[in-house]
């Protein structure tokens, strides 16, 4: 998700490269049973509904990378709501029934945000809390969280990189991101882009952080490729905002990730598979997929230790990141976002403590004294056995030579005479091109 600019800015979701891209499986699925009521509530709003997916049964990628299974025996998230600031959130997929509230349409401004036209903002969500499905390997990484959802556009981009859709201002935006810590998320998901500061969403920021809010927002793909630097993306960009860029399943940094000094941290963001609208699944890529790799993240800290500060919970990301390929400068910030070492190690401000020193060992005269002996003894036995064995092989050397000198009469050997040099001889050309001679007539 991201922001476009026309006569005024606008912020601009869903699809957008600025986001993310969303590759649908081109199989149908299996019938799926969708409640009468939510199918008319989307055929009522969604002008341009997005197609479901196929159910994907295969384990993803990054959930193999991050093996969730091993957090879950700590913590899944349970207590925590997290807002996802988006295209709406459907809970009649199956992995997110009973896991979504009523949340907040701000297209229409009025209770409605478990609607979602276009799967984007579904997707996210799936990744943060999808629960497990009987032979599906997709799972949330957070599967006890509650998604607030927070409607902002149904915008998406056609095969043409066109958009269509409805989306809001800045100002609305800014409600929103109000509007999700007022509904009592701990943690806001932002998988959006606005490339122009805006004192109202900077205030709206501002507001989350004094009520200890953790915000995780998307940090573009709008890379340049080192033509001209990138474009600064907000909110990813203001204070308190954890920035995330997003790599591929070789730990390589998405091509179109950005590279500034916004990105706090990286996170799988390449070839996602996550939920679309109603039910099944796509492929998605882009940092608006690495984003709810972070939030889940958070929630799952937050459920863990409440009481750890919003800040608090920043910095134990940004220390337990893992190693990634570079760093800042390539776009990678502190590292791969590790989401079991985040919840499992410990950070402290205290300073070091010092150790006691360690004990004088006992002196004791005797042992000494025995150690000495044997260390002189050592020394005389090795002594000993070198000249045994210089005796040894000079008694073999005479047992040898001896019976040699007795044939020779104990007289040098004549020296062998060397070989007659080899000559080449250049013969003359004659030799190989002969004239014969002429014969005189009788």
């Amino acid at each position: 998700m991201g922001v476009s600019r026309r006569t005024s800015v606008v912020v601009a979701t869903a699809a957008l490269l600025a986001a993310g891209t969303a590759v649908p499986v081109q199989a149908r699925p299996a019938k799926v049973a969708v409640p009468q009521a939510r199918a008319a509530a989307a055929a009522d709003i969604c002008k341009n509904p997005a197609e479901p997916g196929e159910f994907i049964r295969q384990t993803p990628w990054h959930q193999q990378w991050f093996t969730p299974e091993r957090i879950w025996a700590l913590t899944t998230g349970s207590g925590v709501k997290v807002a996802v600031i988006d295209s709406g959130t459907d809970p009649a997929h199956p992995q997110l029934a009973g896991q979504v509230s009523t949340g907040y349409d701000a297209l229409r401004g009025g209770p409605g945000g478990d609607v979602d036209c276009v799967s984007h903002g579904t997707a996210v969500a799936s990744i943060i809390a999808a629960k497990r499905l009987e032979g599906i390997g997709f799972q949330g990484l957070a599967p006890g969280v509650t998604i607030v959802p927070i409607r902002v556009s149904e915008r998406e981009v056609d095969q043409s990189g066109k958009s269509k859709g409805e989306t809001i201002t800045p100002e609305l935006f800014a409600r929103a991101i109000r509007r999700a810590v007022d509904s009592g998320a701990q943690v806001i998901n932002m998988s959006v882009t606005l490339y122009i500061p805006d004192e109202s969403i900077e205030s709206a920021v501002k507001y989350a952080r004094s009520k200890n809010v953790v915000l995780v927002a998307a940090a573009g793909n709008q890379h340049q490729n080192g033509v001209r630097p990138d474009p600064v993306p907000f909110p990813a960009a203001y204070d308190g905002v954890i920035g995330v860029g997003a790599i591929d399943e070789r730990g390589a940094r998405v091509t179109q990730s950005q590279i500034g000094s916004y990105v706090d941290v990286v996170a799988p963001g390449g070839n996602i598979t996550a939920a679309t609208r109603l039910f099944g699944h796509a492929s998605w890529t882009g940092t608006s997929f690495a984003t709810p790799m972070v939030s889940a993240t958070a929630a799952l800290i937050r459920s863990a230790e409440p009481d750890l500060s919003a800040d608090e919970v920043a910095r134990r990301i940004a220390a337990t990141a893992d190693p990634a390929r570079g760093g800042p400068v390539e776009g990678y910030g502190n590292g791969i976002v590790n989401p079991y070492r985040a919840v499992t190690e410990r950070l402290t401000s205290a300073p070091p403590v010092a150790q006691p020193p360690l004990p004088d060992p006992p002196h004791d005269p005797a042992a000494i004294a025995r150690a000495d002996r044997w260390r002189v003894f050592g020394q005389v036995a090795t002594w000993g056995a070198v000249g045994v064995g210089v005796i040894v092989l000079a008694l073999a050397m005479s047992a040898l030579l001896l019976p040699y000198g007795r044939r020779r009469r104990w007289r040098a050997a004549r020296p062998a005479e060397p070989p007659a040099p080899r000559v080449e001889i250049d013969e003359p050309e004659e030799v190989f091109f002969r004239v014969p001679s002429s014969s005189t007539p009788g």
